[in-house]
């Protein structure tokens, strides 16, 4: 204010050139103010590394709440289409069971899940660190919120590429309360540092934290709530030793049987207030390659197609005619897969062919050939992979309606 005072001799009045000149004039001192604000956060970061982090941790929420309870013009704009997605994302969540005994399938990994709630709250512990691994859309996600259900505790739900710096991990788990659950999905793309990190606070509920660098660097240890760490993947080789065996539970989710997925489909229809015929589910179970997430993604199809069609009732017929619609055959087989298939029968005799050859005929990139297509065709038989290249079996040829070649047929039981 001393600036403004002794380069303005202006009268009172004329305030707008003096707010132009003053806010220049005081450009140096508002540097001065900023550099002292981060001199004194620096003395308190050092000082009291534990408040620094929990301000942290509050200042990155608050900024959040303020974000959202004073929204800006472009996101007014925008509202519309966020709160469809919100009552998208909210009919997604229906679908999911809430409880243990609601969730259908994995038989096997129901009986161990419901021992261990059992006796955690028989010892009011939290329960035990859980690694989830198998292929997506099994329900690793639901298991997890159904275990914060049956434990009464919240669920953080997060996946590893958001961890990608060492403070995001711990602004999670300083802000966990005692039994609360953290899911992290994809956990064996954690990064080094933050997996790190995670050690100790499995097995001692500990965060260890470096402050400085050099000679005057030194570790403070934070004690932190006990709590129970989910973690799922679909690759749990890619997971390092040190980290996998600091679960006490790790176990496989398997493929769906029909009947099961018939279940699901029911339960799936009657939430979303649509009358099917059993024969019509067990259809679209067929098709759904033993994976709930496609069941319902091809239920919806069924119910979009009825819909126009005026059908009130979905009857089998109903749904063959829509999944045909959507080029998806009895054995759950879509366009790319019967492409990838007949290209192998007409050009190449059945094979054997290479992956990218195989790739360079169907037009597709050969990752997405090796790490889409091929394992689905793997599984039900209908490719096999030789050291020459791949082959199509005689169960694919006939799928297809070509009779195999004896030369072929020899070839494969040799």
């Amino acid at each position: 204010m001393a600036i403004v005072s002794s380069h303005n001799q202006s009268p009172p009045p004329e305030k707008t050139p003096r707010s132009r000149k003053g806010g220049e004039s005081s450009l140096p001192d508002q540097r001065v103010s900023k550099s002292s604000t981060v001199a004194q956060t620096d003395l308190a970061l050092s000082a009291s590394p534990e408040a620094n982090i929990k301000a942290t941790a509050g200042d990155t929420v608050g900024v959040a709440a303020n974000a959202a309870a004073s929204p800006t013009p472009a996101a007014s704009i925008v509202r519309p289409e966020a709160e469809g997605e919100e009552r998208r994302s909210q009919n997604d969540e229906k679908l999911r069971p809430q409880k243990l005994s609601e969730y259908i399938g994995q038989r096997e990994l129901k009986e161990v899940l419901q021992i261990a709630i059992q006796a955690a709250q028989f010892r009011q512990e939290p329960l035990d660190h859980l690694l989830l691994y198998g292929p997506p859309g099994l329900g690793k996600t639901t298991i997890s919120l159904i275990l914060s259900t049956e434990m009464q505790v919240s669920c953080k739900v997060t996946s590893a590429p958001a961890l990608e710096r060492p403070r995001d991990i711990v602004g999670l788990l300083m802000n966990m309360q005692r039994g609360d659950i953290l899911f992290i999905d994809e956990i064996h793309r954690l990064s080094r540092m933050t997996e790190e990190l995670l050690y100790p606070a499995m097995e001692d509920f500990r965060l260890d934290i470096t402050i400085g660098k050099g000679q005057s660097a030194r570790i403070r240890s934070l004690p932190i709530q006990p709590f129970t760490l989910i973690g799922a993947t679909t690759r749990v080789g890619a997971l390092t030793s040190p980290l996998r065996d600091r679960f006490g539970f790790v176990q496989r989710l398997r493929f769906y049987e029909p009947d099961e997925l018939s279940q699901i489909i029911v339960r799936t229809a009657q939430i979303l207030k649509m009358e099917i015929t059993p024969e019509a589910a067990e259809e679209v179970a067929r098709r759904s390659r033993g994976t709930p997430r496609i069941a319902n993604r091809l239920l919806k199809r069924v119910r979009d197609y009825a819909s126009v069609k005026q059908q009130a009732i979905v009857t089998q017929d109903v749904a063959i005619e829509a999944l045909e619609l959507f080029n998806v055959d009895p054995c759950g087989l879509d366009w790319t897969d019967r492409r990838l298939l007949s290209v192998m029968i007409e050009h190449y005799n059945g094979g054997p062919v290479g992956l990218e050859t195989l790739a360079a005929a169907t037009g597709e990139d050969s990752q997405t050939v090796e790490e889409v297509y091929e394992p689905y065709l793997l599984q039900i038989g209908y490719l096999n992979r030789t050291p020459r290249g791949r082959v199509a079996t005689p169960a694919a040829w006939k799928h297809l309606g070509y009779d195999p070649p004896e030369h072929q047929i020899s070839l494969l039981r040799s």
